[in-house]
């Protein structure tokens, strides 16, 4: 078919999860039929187990995290806030962007983890440190407003 067995098992364990999913902790793609499921391919449980509505609340969550991180860059009190939200929210949403893709086989697999989600100690540390120097920007610059004229 030209798949390999991941991507293969994962638009399975995608589909299998139809439109509110089969329930959180009965998963069977995670047991039986796709090898390490809590890594990259975490995005297929979380659709099999809570189906399409679990699955686009995921993305919206990554959305709003894209829309808040640029309206922190927007508000940025210098050029240097500003340009290191941006690259702070880029590379998280594009990272999220890459995986979903990959899971949903219209990205090539690259072996990107989910931000916030997939397991691993080095991704999630590096993500935490990046969601909290956005939110000393924010709040850099929240306290900047609050003190001018």
């Amino acid at each position: 078919m030209g798949y390999g067995l991941q991507p293969l098992q994962s638009l399975v364990a995608l589909g299998t999860g139809g439109w509110f999913g089969v329930g959180l902790g009965a998963s069977r793609a995670r047991w039986s039929f796709l090898p390490n499921a809590h890594t990259d391919f975490i995005f297929s449980i979380i659709g099999e187990e809570t189906g399409l509505a679990g699955s686009l609340m995921v993305v919206v969550l990554f959305v709003v995290l894209a829309v808040v991180g640029f309206s922190v860059a927007r508000r940025a009190g210098d050029s240097f806030g500003r340009l290191l939200a941006v690259g702070l929210v880029s590379w998280l949403t594009l990272q999220a962007l890459i995986n979903i893709g990959g899971v949903a086989v219209v990205l090539p697999i690259t072996g990107v983890p989910l931000p916030f989600v997939s397991a691993g100690g080095s991704a999630l540390l590096a993500n935490m440190g990046a969601a909290g120097v956005l939110v000393n920007i924010a709040r850099t610059s929240a306290r900047r407003e609050r003190a001018a004229p």
